[in-house]
């Protein structure tokens, strides 16, 4: 029995700008797992990606990190085409690996089950009712709201959400994924709509602005940390969910979860590749970083 076990693909990243391609590792699973390798918890990550990319998988494992591998014809393959400008993305995908299944999944035990979506049929419904027979499920709701189409992302609604949100112990969307579930721009009702839905914690970031938490009783403000710099943003959301879910499975009050998060996902942005620092950092961060803090109305 894990205490968490995370399920999602791994990505193969094409990263191309003015100056350079890049071709990395990505996806919830990979930052996730490299985040939570040096938390005192029982780990494992299920992933499925081909075979010509099992030297991913071998780098974690030598990391110490425990992986089950699913066999997939492909590995998800996404690129994404940068500007000048910085903040617009072309992103295409130009492989997809297969997606998982009820049966694939039916020896792994956890208490929390982390689901990582990256396209919105990885990860069926059936699926997320089977694991939640079994153990707590936290979603990143993301991959539920990206598809396919000639190998262009195309931004959608996640169509069986009200059937997949009941099972769901802890949801994290950003703003504008909350925005596109439930309409609202407004953090708190946005919250509450998902709350009605099924989900008992609701974890809303706002990036630089920190993040929200709903329990149904409580909004729970959690701030942002100042990082140093900021060098690379990517996998912070992930990086947040693996310090939050490591603290609530040592029994921590939700509003304790969100700074350790919030920290981690500090540490993180400070410099590029995933998170590699532990716990003592997180807790030194805390106790010597100032917050930044705009409380949503």
């Amino acid at each position: 029995m894990y205490d968490i076990c995370c399920i999602g693909h791994i990505t193969l990243d094409k990263v191309v700008t003015t100056k350079s391609v890049v071709h990395m590792a990505g996806g919830t699973s990979f930052y996730f797992s490299n985040a939570i390798r040096n938390m005192h918890v029982k780990y494992a990550l299920v992933t499925a990606l081909a075979e010509s990319e099992l030297h991913i998988v071998e780098e974690l494992r030598g990391k110490g990190i425990e992986v089950e591998v699913l066999p997939s014809v492909h590995t998800v393959y996404f690129e994404n085409i940068y500007s000048e400008n910085q903040d617009h993305r072309t992103q295409r995908v130009l492989q997809k690996a297969d997606p998982f299944t009820v049966e694939q999944l039916l020896n792994i035990n956890a208490r929390i089950f982390h689901l990582g979506p990256l396209l919105a049929d990885d990860i069926p419904v059936e699926l997320i009712r089977a694991l939640a027979a079994k153990g707590k499920v936290s979603l990143d709701v993301q991959g539920y709201l990206r598809k396919v189409e000639n190998k262009q992302v195309i931004p959608i609604d996640w169509q069986a959400k009200k059937e997949g949100l009941q099972y769901i112990q802890t949801l994290k969307a950003n703003e504008s994924e909350m925005e596109v579930l439930t309409g609202f721009k407004d953090v708190r009702k946005g919250a509450q709509v998902l709350y009605e839905w099924g989900v008992k914690e609701v974890v809303i970031t706002l990036g630089s602005m920190g993040s929200v938490i709903y329990n149904g009783r409580n909004f729970y403000n959690i701030p942002a940390y100042v990082p140093a710099a900021v060098i690379d943003a990517t996998g912070c959301g992930d990086t947040y969910m693996a310090g939050f879910l490591y603290q609530r499975i040592q029994g921590a009050s939700l509003q304790d979860a969100g700074e350790f998060a919030a920290a981690m996902a500090t540490l993180k942005i400070q410099s590029s590749g995933p998170f590699t620092g532990t716990r003592e950092d997180v807790l030194s961060l805390l106790a010597n970083t100032e917050k930044q803090m705009v409380i949503p109305q």
